[in-house]
């Protein structure tokens, strides 16, 4: 299991964060997810794999000006 924005769900051997936004069919642009305390950014969502019980959190682009 791991815990998506405080929701619990299910975990798969080599998920990547690319892979759980398919799941999750979420195409937001999100530039950074915060996994475990650590920020990983979109250039890596393809190759970083999600340990089990991970906690992550999806973070949005947010457009000032």
């Amino acid at each position: 299991m791991i815990t998506l924005d405080g929701e619990q769900m299910p975990w798969k051997n080599g998920m990547t964060i690319s892979f759980l936004l398919q799941e999750i069919a979420d195409d937001h642009p999100y530039a950074v997810v915060k996994i475990n305390g650590r920020y990983v950014s979109r250039p890596n969502f393809d190759t970083h794999v999600i340990p089990e019980n991970a906690e992550i959190f999806l973070i949005p682009m947010i457009a000032g000006g």
